[in-house]
């Protein structure tokens, strides 16, 4: 079923200002759920990527920002995997996630708002429901040393690259690689999958330093940072609610930002791209 028959009122993107603000708003009521469930159960969490900088430079959202992130250390991503089948508004909000939904190709999970469409560009075939979102990250160990990081990061990419091969085979312009992720794509999703979690379960039984999200390209030397800050949190203000982030935003916001006070110039404050989108009462 086509987009325009299956959501014959969505509207095409990109975002008009007032529908910004209106994403944004339906996002805060997903960021107050999910800290609703992690302070019921007693699950650490903190604000991550733009969230994170929003909170301390703009005390919410980023004004040009469409999305919001939370990150949790895996044993703690494991834990709100559970609270969400037993406590999520439902309501409301479903929870996404590789092993919940089928045709689901992320290594992380999302919360979507029931009742809205957002779908990006490019992911139109894609089998699951598409609401407005905001991204759970669970945050795997890194093994320390140079070499060591290095074929990590390798085995990360491969895996990234697997389960983006069903968007890269409609989406990619270079001919050649549309062909290489059409064959990528005949792997078995249950497979990667499974080999995603053994993977991960591996670093994660050795002690690191560091860590980052498998299937996200990860910046400085491929973490995302200290696995110390995911684990040392304070609140802070976002709009409306109060929600938990790094003790040590200084040091994960310039690892991450480098001058995370500096606006960037006017045409570098983009949204992410969006084909079609409905919102709440439309």
């Amino acid at each position: 079923m086509g987009i325009e028959r299956q959501y014959h009122n969505a509207k095409k993107g990109p975002l008009s200002p007032e529908d910004l603000r209106a994403v944004q708003l339906i996002q805060l009521e997903m960021l107050a759920e999910v800290d609703r469930i992690c302070r019921l159960h007693h699950i650490n969490y903190v604000m991550i990527g733009g969230t994170m900088l929003g909170a301390v430079r703009h005390q919410g959202y980023i004004p040009w920002d469409d999305d919001a992130d939370i990150g949790l250390l895996r044993e703690e991503y494991e834990r709100f995997r559970e609270a969400c089948a037993t406590d999520l508004d439902t309501d409301r909000f479903y929870f996404q996630d590789i092993r919940a939904t089928p045709g689901y190709r992320w290594g992380y999970g999302k919360i979507r708002r029931k009742n809205t469409y957002f779908l990006r560009e490019g992911q139109a075939h894609m089998p699951y429901e598409s609401g407005v979102f905001i991204d759970i990250f669970p945050f795997d160990n890194v093994p320390d040393g140079k070499l060591a990081e290095k074929i990590h990061n390798l085995h990360c990419t491969i895996i990234r690259k697997i389960l983006w091969s069903e968007v890269g085979k409609k989406t990619d312009k270079n001919p050649i690689l549309r062909g290489l992720y059409w064959l990528l794509s005949l792997i078995p999703l249950r497979m990667i999958s499974n080999h995603l979690h053994r993977f991960a379960d591996k670093w994660n039984r050795k002690n690191s330093q560091r860590v980052r999200t498998i299937t996200f390209p990860a910046p400085d030397r491929y973490s995302e940072g200290k696995n110390e800050w995911f684990q040392q949190v304070a609140e802070y203000a976002f709009e409306n609610l109060i929600l938990f982030g790094h003790r040590d935003y200084d040091a994960y916001l310039k690892h991450k930002f480098g001058d995370y006070w500096t606006l960037p110039p006017e045409n570098k404050r983009k949204s992410h791209p969006v084909a079609y989108y409905k919102l709440l009462d439309e």
